[in-house]
């Protein structure tokens, strides 16, 4: 029976890893797909520009050629110049016919290439909305697999969750819920955590640095990173998940102990998939972000809008060493995630 619960974790554990890449491949995925999208579209509107531009200066010819060949023959005969002038505006214009031609060849390729990058688009949108419903059933799949992977809370679990949420509910602020979260001393594990090396846990664009006020004028000593909706949130190195749940006006928080006296803060979540006391893997999934992926039509629209249009969300980020609040910024890698 042991064997059987040992083996059925296995599985469970590596059904978990699967889903938790594959969410990943489709998040990135989609978000490569959206710029190609963006580019084929800036690429498509300037040919049509361009497209029309040609056609508005061929047809300007067009219409000096027809009025040239309207004039009797005699008349074109006659020049203010001479017959000097008139030989040299007969050389002119045996020499517009191949101009004409060339920007004829010139307007049929503009043609192809729009039409080209217009099947490209069509194309592209059939993968886009098949990507849209593969990557919601991969976060669903995901969700009941950490759900089925869950035993059932012994009665001593049950009893630390109830305190927590006292906690909570009680505290004032970060630090005094952080100071009341192991009674009986710290209980993180052998972590993975280094300063300055640890991933961000979720795909993103830092928004606001450490420091920097909100829209209210709030300042807080994390940063706070715009993501996308239901995006899926990671541990960025193994730890306990000290506390799982609403705190303050944080919304719902998950606070990862990485090592003795560091603790990961990422509050604005709308799931967490681990119990409080879990031990959670680097890479392993942590929980998804609120709120609402858009229909195909609707990340369609946003194609001329800048990346930040997608990314509705908001994770705010906090590292604290001994109790006190450090930047973020030396601890994780964010250079790559900044505009």
């Amino acid at each position: 029976a042991a064997a059987e619960r040992l083996e059925s974790a296995e599985g469970a554990r590596d059904r978990v890893a699967a889903l938790t890449a594959t969410v990943h491949a489709y998040e990135e995925g989609l978000a490569a797909l959206r710029e190609g999208l963006r580019a084929v579209s800036i690429a498509e509107e300037a040919e049509r520009r361009a497209l029309a531009a040609e056609e508005a200066r061929i047809a300007e010819l067009l219409g000096v050629l027809s009025g040239i060949e309207r004039t009797p023959a005699a008349l074109r005969l006659l020049h203010p110049a001479g017959p000097v002038g008139a030989a040299r505006a007969g050389m002119m214009l045996a020499e517009v016919a191949p101009a004409l031609e060339m920007r004829a060849r010139a307007l049929r390729a503009q043609v192809e290439r729009l039409a080209l990058m217009t099947a490209l688009r069509s194309e592209a949108h059939e993968v886009l909305r098949a990507g849209l419903a593969e990557a919601q059933a991969a976060r669903a799949g995901l969700s009941r697999a950490m759900a089925e992977r869950l035993a059932p809370a012994a009665p001593l679990a049950e009893a630390r969750s109830a305190r927590l949420a006292a906690l909570a509910r009680d505290a004032r602020t970060l630090e005094d819920f952080a100071a009341n979260l192991w009674p009986g001393g710290t209980q993180a594990v052998p972590s993975s955590a280094v300063p300055g090396r640890l991933p961000l846990p979720v795909r993103g664009r830092l928004l606001r640095a450490p420091g920097e006020a909100d829209a209210a004028g709030v300042r807080r000593p994390g940063l706070v990173l715009a993501v996308p909706p239901r995006a899926l949130v990671t541990a960025p190195a193994t730890g306990t998940l000290a506390y799982a749940g609403p705190l303050l006006d944080y919304g719902r928080v998950a606070l990862l102990e990485t090592a003795p006296g560091i603790l990961l803060v990422f509050a604005g979540l709308d799931l967490v998939y681990q119990r409080p006391g879990a031990i959670v893997r680097a890479g392993e999934a942590l929980g998804l972000m609120p709120g609402r992926v858009p229909s195909s039509e609707e990340f369609l629209a946003e194609m001329g809008k800048s990346e930040g249009a997608s990314l509705g969300e908001t994770l705010y980020i906090e590292v604290r060493k001994d109790g006190r609040p450090v930047d973020p910024r030396e601890w994780f890698e964010t250079g790559a995630q900044q505009e």
